[in-house]
């Protein structure tokens, strides 16, 4: 159960030194397989910055990554659609776009699935430049604050990578958008 006066779990990866150590916006980490959501690490990296030993993790991802890494963390574990009734969750995973789905809506189902103070993490699959506007607009509808934009590098290394093949763009990276359930009873 996530309880808003705790301390927030450990950062990993690269972080900025300092008190409380800030973990940094840009991971290096592999791309997901084709047609999986997340890669290990990066759902590695999510379940472990954003939730304690026992809490649920929801999942909605396509994919083992996430799973395993609640699983190895020692995280509780779901899998349920969002219209099946269940316990809050901590961490909600999902990816973006969803078929058909209308952003204020579906957000809105989200966050009924989250403990006040939980995460919605939203995995961003599109190239759509605005999303995450829209996105983080949508969130606040439902009530949901902006929290965090990690991106989740791929294919970039210091000695140059091309961009682009026979002029289609490369995906590069994984955008993760970060959105939280209010701690308090004052939503909107």
């Amino acid at each position: 159960m996530s309880d808003p006066a705790r301390s927030a779990p450990d950062p990993i990866g690269e972080i900025i030194p300092g008190t409380p150590p800030v973990p940094l916006t840009v991971w290096h980490v592999p791309a997901p397989p084709r047609g999986q959501t997340l890669s290990l690490p990066m759902a590695q990296r999510l379940v472990a910055g954003f939730t304690h030993r026992h809490e649920l993790v929801h999942d909605l991802t396509t994919g083992p990554a996430l799973a395993r890494a609640t699983s190895s963390a020692r995280r509780r574990y779901t899998a349920t659609p969002l219209d099946h009734t269940g316990p809050p969750a901590t961490l909600l995973v999902t990816p973006w776009p969803q078929p058909g789905g209308e952003p204020v809506e579906f957000l809105a189902a989200c966050a009924g699935r989250l403990h006040p103070g939980g995460q919605l993490a939203l995995v961003i699959a599109t190239g759509q430049v605005t999303i995450h506007q829209q996105l983080i607009a949508a969130g606040h509808a439902t009530g949901m604050a902006y929290l965090q934009h990690y991106i989740a590098a791929h294919r970039l290394c210091p000695t140059g990578t091309r961009l682009s093949i026979h002029g289609q763009h490369l995906r590069v990276h994984t955008d993760l958008v970060i959105l939280s359930h209010p701690a308090q009873a004052n939503r909107r």
